[in-house]
């Protein structure tokens, strides 16, 4: 039964990653913010080794620090033991100090390298990081460059759209419609004005009339 539900579940998991695909192939832009997303976890990943290196760069310092100050001190311990006459603690601490000189210049060494290893990564973390920028800014000009093709796309269905049950649907039906209410209201005014002119001269005529009469 385990096998069973096991089979199910990656037969499922198999068709969601294959949707997914066949999504990102549909879109580009998805498919390049699945690429970043795995870029920055990488970037992340190189940030925290170079914390890493650095901790254990604090760590050489720390130790070659402690193994120099214990030197100093079996020096002058066998310096003391010699000058006491105590020949046993003398060669004691003389067997210290050099384990401990040792100890330091391999610390010095180790140190070196881990700081120039230090360096190497934080130039390629800096590195990383200016890569990443420069993608993010990439994708937001193709970003741009996509929304324009799709808002011109739109933009030429609604002004080549025909439908007849909706006669303002399209900018040159209304422009038209704009002329023709235009040219109406220009007629109308046109006809007022005339009727206006008529009905002034019909005035000044009946009033040369009854003058004439009288």
């Amino acid at each position: 039964m385990p096998n069973l539900l096991n089979r199910i579940k990656n037969s499922i998991e198999a068709d969601f990653h294959s949707i997914l695909d066949q999504k990102e192939e549909k879109n580009p832009i998805s498919l390049l913010n699945h690429y970043l997303r795995k870029c920055e976890r990488e970037v992340e990943k190189a940030r925290k080794l170079v914390e890493r290196q650095s901790t254990l760069l604090l760590e050489f310092r720390r130790e070659l620090d402690k193994a120099r100050r214990n030197g100093e001190k079996r020096a002058g311990q066998a310096v003391l033991a010699n000058e006491a006459g105590e020949a046993e603690l003398y060669e004691f601490a003389k067997q210290e100090q050099l384990q401990y000189e040792e100890r330091a210049n391999h610390l010095s060494q180790l140190m070196d390298e881990a700081d120039l290893e230090l360096k190497r990564l934080e130039q390629k973390y800096e590195k990383m990081k200016h890569k990443l920028k420069d993608m993010s800014i990439k994708r937001m000009e193709l970003m741009g460059k996509e929304n324009s093709v799709r808002a011109h796309h739109k933009m030429d269905l609604v002004l080549e759209e025909r439908n007849l049950d909706q006669p303002f649907n399209r900018f040159d039906e209304m422009e038209s419609y704009i002329e023709q209410l235009e040219k109406k209201v220009n007629r109308d005014y046109d006809m007022s004005t005339i009727d206006t002119k008529f009905h002034l001269l019909e005035k000044k005529a009946k009033k040369q009339e009854t003058n004439s009469n009288s």
